[in-house]
């Protein structure tokens, strides 16, 4: 009886997808994005990343073995890539420690705590993120300038990003075309050369990346076209009906997260809905939030919060729009 084989019900179909497969996938199209930024921020984009990818490993580690006391599942590549993902949120100035302390957070309260890999409801990563944010502002908020390998680990140069001149501006009553003169062209910004965290600061970077996870499956392209459409299109209008108090669309997609958040955290598969409708509500979802937050809140920056509120609708979203059942019959009108 012990060898006696227990399979669900029919139909059977064996994908060549794995989860070590996948998670490898995701790192590989992060690469791009993660020589630029060794470019831009030099060694503490290094470090950072090194810290943040080695911390997490280490933690899941040890939950499991020695709280959980399940066998270690770190070679399956997600620890690895919420390392990376934890740490393209941050600057590259930031002290090691509070790296580290994000990373506890990210996979100790952010995934183990809900039991592991397919569990949790929240992105580990933007668990960690937010949790530093509202915790460190001060560290969180100090970006560093792109200078390339002259870049250090501390007492770099800073500045505002160009959605917080925008939003600094417009709390001093300054109009949005005279600050626009302040800030690199949109072809500056799509090559990377802004301030801000280190996975966010060159958009052609993390389109390839997302080229290469739609050519090789590893991700729908529905949530991040949904979400960057959805942001272009309401930013549009706002500016469209106001340019003086708005920044065009354009700018919208290549500053802040927008970028990153929509291609590798509202992508992750277990806190993302499985319909391509549920998908379409989800990714509106994050770019209404986003503009609401970026044009009207206290923040310049709402993805994050926009995708964990969302996260939080997943399981809704899933009961609305449920897959068709294999064998059901279709009732023709």
């Amino acid at each position: 009886m012990d060898k006696l084989l227990r399979v669900s019900y029919s139909p059977h179909i064996h994908g060549e997808n794995s989860v070590p497969r996948l998670m490898w996938g995701v790192i590989i199209s992060l690469v791009p994005a993660f020589v630029l930024s060794i470019l831009y921020f030099g060694l503490g984009a290094i470090l950072v990343t090194a810290t943040s990818v080695l911390s997490c490993v280490l933690f899941e580690y040890l939950i499991q073995r020695f709280i959980m006391k399940v066998p270690p599942t770190v070679n399956d590549g997600s620890a690895v890539v919420t390392g990376v993902l934890l740490a393209f949120c941050l600057p590259a100035t930031i002290p090691l420690w509070l790296v580290a302390l994000g990373a506890l957070i990210a996979i100790g309260v952010g995934k183990m705590s809900f039991g592991g890999l397919g569990n949790n409801p929240f992105n580990p990563a933007l668990v960690g993120r937010v949790f530093l944010f509202i915790s460190f502002p001060v560290q969180l908020t100090s970006w560093p300038l792109p200078m390339g390998f002259k870049t250090k680990l501390v007492d770099a140069a800073t500045g505002a990003t160009p959605l917080g001149m925008i939003k600094e501006g417009l709390l001093n009553n300054q109009q949005v075309p005279p600050l626009m003169e302040e800030i690199p062209s949109h072809m500056q910004l799509f090559y990377g050369n802004m301030n801000g965290s280190m996975g966010e600061v060159a958009a052609i970077a993390l389109l390839l990346g997302f080229i290469y996870m739609v050519v090789k499956k590893i991700i729908p392209p529905v949530i991040p076209l949904t979400i960057l459409g959805t942001v272009f299109v309401f930013t549009g209008i706002l500016w469209l009906a106001n340019p003086e108090s708005n920044a065009d669309p354009l700018f919208h997609l290549l500053t802040g997260g927008v970028m990153l958040g929509a291609i590798y955290m509202a992508t992750d598969y277990v806190t993302s809905p499985m319909t391509k409708k549920g998908m379409v509500v989800f990714g509106i979802g994050i770019g209404v939030i986003t503009v609401l937050i970026r044009r009207f809140g206290s923040y310049p920056e709402g993805v994050q919060f926009a995708i964990l509120i969302m996260n939080a609708f997943v399981p809704l979203i899933n009961s609305w729009f449920k897959p068709k059942r294999f064998g059901e019959e279709v009732q023709h009108g």
